[in-house]
This record gives structure tokens, C-alpha cells and sequence, in this order.
């Protein structure tokens, strides 16, 4: 079952942009993009990305939009990305 996470940064040197995550098959596919017409572009994950990740999937299992185990892949694959 794939899963759709997707949120707004804001950095000074960038701007505004939207981050959307797809987690399909154990893996992550980080892409992003700033505006409405523009196309999305990978993005390469931080620290601070995979933390509101962590945020946004932790919210969704108490109202049961993931499972437990949907959300214990998806810190699996924190720990391998930040090793």
C-alpha cells in the first residue's frame, strides 16, 4: 500500500516550497516543488524533513490512517537513510 505525506518549507535562500514523500515498497521517493507551475524535482532529505515525516506519520496512526507497522517501516527507513 502506498503512502502520500506532503507539507510546505520555507527557507530563506529558497523561498516557499512544497516537500511530497511516497513511501511504495520500502522505499521513499522525496520530490519537491515551488509554485504552482513548476515541476517537481527530487529532493534530498534532511534531518529536519525526515523529523516532520516522522511528525506527520506518528499523527495518522491514532486515527488509524496507517497501521503501527506502516509507521515502524517508515522509521526503519529513517534509521537506514541517516546511518
Amino acid at each position: 500500500m502506498a503512502m502520500e505525506f506532503g507539507w510546505w518549507n520555507k527557507n530563506p535562500e529558497e523561498g516557499k516550497f512544497q516537500v511530497l514523500v511516497r513511501i511504495h515498497g520500502g522505499v521513499a521517493d522525496w520530490t519537491r516543488h515551488q509554485g504552482h507551475h513548476t515541476s517537481w524535482t527530487p529532493h534530498a532529505p534532511t534531518t529536519d524533513d525526515w523529523d516532520k515525516l516522522i511528525g506527520e506519520a506518528n499523527r495518522r496512526v491514532p486515527r488509524r490512517l496507517i497501521s503501527p507497522k506502516q509507521f515502524a517501516e517508515i522509521e526503519n527507513l529513517r534509521a537506514k537513510a541517516l546511518r
